[in-house]
């Protein structure tokens, strides 16, 4: 495992933090905006709105955070594979980003070209889909600061027997 400087490991615990407190924030825009064309608010300018915040911010903070999150865990103590809360981590996210790239943002980019036509069904997409992922990365959260599970049991090579000798 490669060492680095705790200044270089403090900065990089920084920039995850900050990618990902804003894909929560952008994640909370888009469920925000989602809740109100439901109450009412119009879909031909929320919707544009809404693709927008997708595309431009949400979903590249999500391949950001995923990015950093690697590069944390690779260059830090923590490693990738010996923790199960790391290895939780990752999975949520890596499904997370997954779905944001291509489930979540092209259907926000079609919201966004069909406005108020959108289908009623698809409508309630749009507010699910941000109201999981916030969840999710609550869920992530709360793994980052609790770390359960402890370490991941270590592969040991068997031994070799070696056979007993008794003195005759």
């Amino acid at each position: 495992m490669p060492r680095i400087p705790p200044t270089t490991r403090k900065g990089l615990l920084a920039l995850h933090l900050v990618t990902s407190l804003g894909w929560l924030g952008a994640d909370l825009v888009l469920l925000t905006l989602g809740i109100a064309v439901q109450r009412g608010a119009d879909p031909a300018v929320v919707y544009p709105v809404m693709a927008l915040v997708g595309t431009v911010l949400f979903a590249p903070l999500s391949v950001l955070v995923w990015l950093v999150g690697v590069a944390s865990a690779l260059l830090t103590p923590w490693g990738l594979w010996r923790y199960r809360w790391v290895l939780a981590k990752l999975v949520l996210t890596t499904v997370m980003v997954g779905l944001v790239l291509f489930l979540l943002t092209p259907n926000l980019r079609h919201a966004g070209a069909v406005g108020a036509a959108l289908p009623t069904r698809d409508r309630a997409d749009l507010v699910i889909a941000p109201a999981v992922s916030t969840s999710l990365m609550i869920i992530a959260t709360v793994l980052s600061t609790y770390k359960p599970w402890g370490r991941r049991p270590v592969a040991r090579p068997a031994r070799e027997s070696t056979p007993v000798t008794t003195p005759h």
